[in-house]
């Protein structure tokens, strides 16, 4: 289902992703989206699978987590309305780096990889402010793991 709602525009400038695109690249990255709806327990994302798209966060609430070598599951984060998550995909062409489980009945809006490419053949402008969010977001990230890292080995010293 293409994603037509008054009100989106509205939700996807309030979002780090969309922030500082001008009306005409948020309506053409509108365009491009398309809404996918999740169950509560639902797989969205699989660590280890390949991945070409990455995913907003209308409503709901997601879990995502990473397994041990011995396969013990360990939860990395939440995501919740307006977070992102899969962008890594889009930017190293990896396998997904992890899983994300809906934990309740959630709404996601995706892009993919080929979408994110005609934007930017189509609009360079809005191409590099995407990754620009993106790459604000991936550091903010980074210093949070940072931080618990620091955290973490604070209290082993003590």
């Amino acid at each position: 289902m293409n994603v037509t709602a008054p009100d989106l525009k509205a939700f996807l400038l309030a979002t780090p992703f969309f922030g500082g695109l001008s009306d005409g690249s948020l309506d053409l990255l509108m365009s491009m989206l398309v809404e996918r709806r999740f169950e509560a327990g639902s797989i969205v994302v699989a660590e280890g699978e390949a991945g070409r798209s990455m995913f907003i966060v209308k409503s709901g609430r997601l879990a995502v987590s990473k397994r041990t070598n011995s396969g013990s599951v360990i939860p990395i984060s939440v995501l919740q309305p307006r977070d992102f998550f899969g962008e890594m995909t889009l930017i190293e062409m990896q396998n997904r780096s992890a899983t994300v489980v809906a934990e309740a009945p959630t709404v996601l809006y995706e892009l993919t990889a080929k979408n994110l490419y005609a934007c930017y053949k189509a609009d360079i402008h809005a191409y590099v402010i995407v990754l620009q969010n993106i790459n604000r977001e991936l550091s903010r990230r980074l210093r949070r793991a940072d931080d618990r890292f620091a955290g973490r080995a604070a209290d082993n010293d003590n």
